[in-house]
């Protein structure tokens, strides 16, 4: 359309000869046509992008072939072939769209073993096929990411061989900080940290701080984790190794700890788990539209009654997780409840998780859940006057305000053991000296959790690298 709208004809008349001017006349209107004829390519790109509405290719749809990339190996000319899978392939289109037939499906899935990893395929995957000249499979690689992939090589007898491709990267830790003036997401994002790892700081900390009504302008948070690098080139992100969060003048320290069963988890510096008895809140980053209550108007009912619980308003779908282990002692329909589950966490407590759209797959009675692991989602089922989670924490078999309950630290924070606490210390010192190096904010706070420690007179809880002397020189040896 550029080219329609700039060449004028004067412009034509001034710097082209006449016959070419006829030229471009003729192809002038076949690019117009062209640009407003979409591709094939142009039609699948809404699939890759939202994937939620569901395959954009018919089954029966095969675009041309790509080029091949075609190499000597020994004596043999081999194509390389690599097609990314999209949303709706299966293995047999996929093939099709290769150039291959029905045949080589069944020949390269005749092993069971084959079959099952060439058939979990997900959009993003890639497989690169090797051809012969006779359009043979000679070698077929599923990637799943550039570190892992599945390559099946054909063998003198015909069969193929599957090997599992583990690339070991290198691993580099990395420090980023973020203040928040506005959102947790918009912070960090401001500071080149993923939303998804900011996801997970958010849960290391969900323990400790109310990420729903305790943030504030000023809030800040630190993060020391693992960029992975292949052949010098960034290819994803590790682990996080250990983090800090700043909520209204508290700094709370938090770094990753394999304990001697071989289970990880984040502790404080002085070895309590971040992981708390019960999380704060059974839904991250919404708002709280009605607290627990002895007396509120119900917005259906219209009378006073007692609200035994906590609402927050979400979005539909919104994924809702267990706040404590335990197990599921109800998983259906219930009344006004709507969709209901309801958890059993020992012989004192029981949560309620209401008016849910719908249940994660594997959720019914008797199933044994994880804290942090989706039960259900967010929905309006019962009474409901619109999308939100009526959450109730019972001890006893009574309901309590479960954020009072948990702000007074009724419950008891859970900790390392005597005989684990020693192997602690010494296996996150590297981790706590390199953050404090790094954090003004953290040197502090190890310094007050030193001076603490030495005023109550206890030992083992600090070490001397944790103090701000040895974390510079830790800082100078790295």
């Amino acid at each position: 359309m550029r080219l329609l709208k700039h060449l004028k004809k004067e412009h034509l008349d001034r710097h082209l000869p006449r016959a070419h001017q006829y030229l471009l006349a003729g192809i002038i209107p076949l690019i117009a046509a062209l640009a407003f004829f979409p591709s094939a390519e142009s039609k699948q790109n809404p699939a890759r992008d939202y994937i939620a509405l569901g395959p954009a290719i018919p089954a029966n749809f095969v675009p041309p072939l790509p080029d091949l990339e075609t190499v000597v190996l020994g004596s043999a000319l081999i194509s390389h072939l690599q097609l990314e899978v999209k949303p709706g392939d299966s293995l047999s289109l996929l093939f099709r769209r290769a150039g291959l037939g029905p045949q080589q499906v069944a020949d390269i899935t005749a092993d069971s073993a084959h079959a099952k990893v060439l058939r979990a395929l997900y959009p993003g995957d890639n497989l690169v096929f090797d051809l012969s000249p006779g359009q043979r499979v000679e070698a077929l690689e599923l990637v799943k990411t550039p570190l892992e992939s599945w390559k099946l090589t054909r063998q003198d007898d015909g069969h193929y061989g599957l090997e599992h491709v583990l690339k070991e990267p290198e691993v580099r830790q990395v420090w980023r900080e973020a203040v928040i003036n506005d959102s947790l997401f918009l912070a960090a994002q401001r500071s080149s940290i993923s939303a998804g790892m900011a996801m997970n700081l958010a849960s290391i900390f969900n323990g400790v701080v109310d990420f729903i009504q305790d943030t504030q302008p000023g809030d800040r948070f630190g993060v020391l984790y693992e960029e992975l690098y292949l052949d010098n080139q960034y290819v994803g992100v590790g682990r996080i190794l250990a983090g800090e969060y700043t909520n209204q003048g508290k700094t709370h320290l938090a770094v990753r700890y394999q304990n001697s069963d071989g289970d990880n988890g984040f502790y404080s510096p002085k070895g309590e788990a971040m992981r708390k008895a019960f999380l704060l809140n059974p839904v991250d980053f919404t708002r709280i539209s009605s607290g627990f209550s002895p007396a509120r108007l119900h917005p259906i009912l219209n009378t006073i009654r007692a609200h035994k619980g906590t609402d927050y308003a979400a979005p539909k779908g919104t994924p809702v997780v267990a706040t404590a282990d335990g197990r599921v002692t109800f998983a259906n329909y219930n009344s006004s409840f709507g969709n209901l589950i309801v958890l059993k966490h020992d012989d004192h407590y029981e949560t309620k998780y209401a008016h849910l759209n719908g249940y994660a797959t594997g959720i019914k009675a008797g199933t044994r859940v994880k804290q942090g692991q989706v039960i259900g989602y967010v929905g309006a089922t019962g009474s409901a006057t619109g999308p939100h989670l009526h959450y109730e924490f019972l001890v006893d078999g009574v309901q309590r305000d479960s954020r009072r309950v948990l702000e007074q630290q009724e419950i008891k924070q859970m900790a390392l053991s005597k005989d684990e606490l020693p192997r602690f210390l010494q296996e996150t010192q590297p981790l706590l000296a390199s953050i404090s190096a790094q954090s003004d904010l953290v040197r502090l706070a190890l310094l007050d959790t030193t001076t603490t420690s030495t005023n109550n007179n206890t030992t083992n809880t600090t070490t001397a690298a944790n103090t701000p002397k040895a974390a510079s020189s830790a800082s100078q040896k790295r």
